[in-house]
């Protein structure tokens, strides 16, 4: 049952994810991208280069950030899956950056969401 409940919970956080991403102009173009490499939460498009976003909740009670949850394992899943979906597409060499949306649990069923842009640094 708690299974099902974080994946809902992680399905809902996605969904928020996109909508505020939307909202501040990036048009949405997959949503769990699943490659031989792992899985990207979101796929977006700027006006200039692609948007690979990972999603994070977090919980006031946590003590890493969003971007300490991500660890070199995850990155370089992450790096590799963005590499099989631009050559997927044949955009090999189209600019691309990772973002990071960490979604913030708070009371009363209220959610705070920090974008950190290019929080890879890839």
């Amino acid at each position: 049952m708690e299974k099902e409940n974080r994946r809902q919970l992680g399905e809902k956080q996605e969904a928020l994810a996109a909508q505020f991403l939307t909202e501040k102009g990036l048009k949405l173009h997959s949503k769990n991208y699943l490659c031989p490499y792992g899985e990207i939460d979101l796929i977006m498009q700027s006006e200039s280069e692609w948007v690979f976003v990972e999603v994070r909740s977090r919980s006031p009670s946590q003590f890493t950030s969003a971007i300490e949850s991500i660890g070199p394992q995850k990155q370089q899943r992450l790096l590799r899956s963005a590499e099989h979906f631009l050559i997927s597409q044949g955009q090999s060499n189209s600019p691309c950056r990772f973002d990071v949306i960490a979604i913030s649990l708070l009371p009363e069923g209220r959610s705070d969401i920090e974008w950190l842009q290019n929080a890879l640094g890839y």
